[in-house]
């Protein structure tokens, strides 16, 4: 089979917290707010300031329209200023109070008491949520584009590289590959079927660095056999990875996963060094190449004439 040629060096971007496949479905309304607390933790934090201004303008806004109801409920305001009403809102709900307006009538005070009301709920609200999604443990963890089957010992083995992105260690990490797999059983049914691969080492104390992950492929390999992948490929098959550690920062579970199609593998090829061990103990890690393969011959030849890798 063909290896893929070696790209050029460029600087991969930071990892994503989502990068499996996108799911798509039919039947089913989508309806965020039915879950408004997931959907707002998950959002982007772009997002989140989008929709904080939007509530805040909205509500001044309503607020406004109410002033407006009673002509002279605000005191040194324009009449039917809709202008005005609006930031006499904002210094309400903001209280900022600059003394320049304040609620003359009795229906004034009502407005501003419900206002003040909101405004304590919706402050709490935004600071908890605020602190909610910035607390939260990610874990940034970068996976290479490419999957490669190279020999190790003398036996084929499927590799998978990552790294911590974050200069932290994540501590107890545990990587777990599943083989998604479409089969039909006897009654005719077609079922998707998870099947866990195994791997050489599959729990690292201390993920710090970089991590690559290898799959023997024995006769028990699905990957097993000269045509392993145009079997899989007939049964649409896709891989998993999911890792999961303790953040030693956090002191709280991580996870990070990654999906790859069996085009993302190739045949032939290893990863091409990113580290460096300088003569004083120190590790350099180069993410330039990071997500770059070498066929083994070319692999071969840099080894030979590297002075680090001897």
């Amino acid at each position: 089979m063909r290896a893929m040629n070696q790209v050029a060096k460029t600087t991969p971007s930071p990892p994503q917290v989502s990068n499996t496949f996108a799911i798509r479905t039919i039947g089913r309304k989508r309806a965020p707010y039915d879950d408004l607390y997931h959907s707002v933790l998950t959002s982007s934090w772009w997002l989140f300031f989008a929709l904080v201004a939007l509530a805040f303008i909205s509500a001044n806004a309503l607020f406004a329209v109410g002033y407006l109801m009673q002509s002279g409920s605000i005191a040194n305001a324009r009449e039917g200023s809709f202008q005005d009403a609006f930031f006499f809102s904002v210094q309400t709900m903001a209280t900022i109070g600059y003394g320049g307006m304040a609620p003359a009538t009795l229906f004034g005070h009502i407005m501003v008491t419900f206002e003040a009301i909101v405004a304590m709920l919706g402050v709490a609200l935004v600071t908890g949520i605020t602190f909610a999604k910035f607390s939260r443990p990610t874990a940034r963890v970068l996976f290479a584009d490419k999957a490669v089957i190279a020999p190790r010992d003398g036996v084929p083995h499927l590799m998978f590289r990552m790294a911590n992105w974050r200069r932290n260690t994540i501590l107890e990490a545990q990587l777990r590959v599943i083989l998604l797999v479409e089969e039909t059983t006897p009654e005719g049914q077609v079922m998707r079927r998870p099947m866990e691969l195994s791997l050489v080492r599959d729990r690292n104390p201390l993920f710090l660095m970089t991590w690559t992950a290898m799959h023997r492929i024995g006769e028990e390999s699905p990957f097993h056999g000269a045509d392993a992948l145009a079997r899989l490929r007939a049964r649409k098959a896709e891989l998993f990875l999911s890792l999961m550690g303790t953040d030693e920062t956090f002191a709280q579970t991580v996870h990070a996963r990654r999906g790859y199609r069996l085009s993302d593998i190739v045949v032939g090829a290893q990863f091409a060094d990113v580290l460096t061990i300088l003569e004083d103990g120190t590790r350099v890690i180069d993410y330039r190449p990071f997500h770059d393969v070498v066929p083994l011959e070319e692999f071969a030849l840099q080894q030979a004439a590297s002075p680090e890798s001897a």
